[in-house]
């Protein structure tokens, strides 16, 4: 049943609305996503860790929750703010609804709110804190004052926070039969936060995925004898991930191939001498167009960062490979000196389009050729 809820953000702006979900108080970032389907994997991609998404699409639960579209097990994101929520969905994939999610998660979403007025206020002031929470629990004043008081996202290391504790092998392929793979190559992932879909094409294109804490020392890894490094995606600011940054200098300075999306592009980039800004309200969505320099070629490409790359710090050892069509922002680099590349945006999609996944077939291409060496 829905409740009273309220949407307060830290210059002041309230909005109110009709809560789904446990009755509770979360604080975070407020973002925006303009993708139109795929909320499931959105809701459970860690990189949403200690943000509030605001779906620009109006329909959302309309097809439930299903076993198969998990990205991580749990909802990561603080919070959800929705036009007009599905309490009831009607999906022949569907084992539960959004709304029984939310619950079993002890999460919370706002419905019933004007999305469009707030995404504009969003795009005009930037992303900034917020509190979503139940007006049982807490007064306006008190939710504005919470919002305040959260501070942003700038200086958080938030990747020890999602990574996994315990070591894993990963040998499950793509939907829809997820064929383990039998190629003879090893792979070590580094877990800042890493989506299973991306396991899955690392598994498919490349070969066996040993995944590992964010702060495995680079001594560790290659006690495991790797033939190529995968630095994931996650949540936060790169910049405090000192542990990462050391050692993914010492991978390239010992030259195995490494290949990085989303915060682990990041973290490369750090490691390799540039330098990161955040940005006024990132990138979110299923239809960011990027272009390959050297090509011309454009990709609609499905993004989630608040965080960028300065173009203006790459060192000269550093080839830009992609831009972004939207605000010329850098997409994706490559070292010219050691087999190491990386990607801002997320080529394995879930949700968005896949037509840029052949990003892993050119991390197979240098796995491949290193093995032989």
């Amino acid at each position: 049943m829905p409740f009273k809820s309220i949407l307060a953000l830290e210059d002041g702006t309230i909005f109110y609305g009709d809560g789904y979900g446990t009755k509770t108080v979360h604080i975070g970032e407020v973002v925006f996503n303009t993708s139109m389907t795929g909320y499931q994997e959105i809701i459970t991609d860690p990189s949403y860790k200690k943000q509030i998404i605001t779906f620009t699409h109006p329909h959302i639960g309309n097809t439930g929750i299903n076993f198969e579209d998990f990205e991580s097990e749990k909802i990561h994101a603080s919070g959800i703010v929705v036009k007009n929520f599905c309490s009831r969905p009607s999906n022949w994939r569907s084992s539960e609804s959004l709304e029984d999610f939310l619950i079993k998660n002890k999460s919370i979403a706002i419905s019933g709110i004007d999305t469009r007025n707030l995404t504009s206020h969003i795009r005009e002031n930037g992303s900034m804190g917020c509190c979503i929470a139940s007006l049982e629990e807490i007064t306006p004043e008190k939710a504005i004052e919470k919002a305040k008081d959260f501070g942003g996202l700038k200086g958080m290391d938030l990747a020890k926070e999602v990574t996994t504790q315990d070591d894993y092998g990963w040998i499950e392929g793509t939907w829809p039969e997820y064929s383990e793979t039998d190629i003879n190559l090893n792979i070590v992932a580094y877990d800042f936060g890493i989506k299973k879909n991306i396991l899955r094409l690392l598994t498919e294109s490349v070969g066996k995925v040993d995944v590992v804490n964010a702060k495995t020392s680079f001594e560790d890894v290659m006690k495991k004898s790797p033939n190529g490094i995968f630095l994931s995606n996650g949540p936060g600011d790169p910049e405090p991930c000192e542990y990462a940054i050391e050692n993914i200098k010492l991978f390239l300075k010992a030259g195995i191939p490494i290949f990085g999306i989303c915060l682990g592009h990041q973290l490369l980039s750090i490691a390799a001498g540039a330098k990161t800004y955040k940005m006024k309200f990132g990138h979110h969505g299923a239809n960011h167009p990027v272009q390959d320099i050297d090509t011309g070629e454009v990709y609609i490409t499905s993004q989630n960062h608040g965080f960028a790359v300065d173009i203006d710090s790459l060192p000269k050892n550093i080839k830009t490979t992609h831009l972004s069509l939207f605000d010329n922002s850098l997409q994706g680099i490559e070292l010219t000196d050691t087999p190491a590349f990386s990607f801002q945006g997320h080529p394995e999609a879930s949700p968005g389009p896949q037509e840029i996944q052949i990003l892993f077939n050119k991390f197979k291409t240098m796995v491949e050729t290193y093995a032989k060496t």
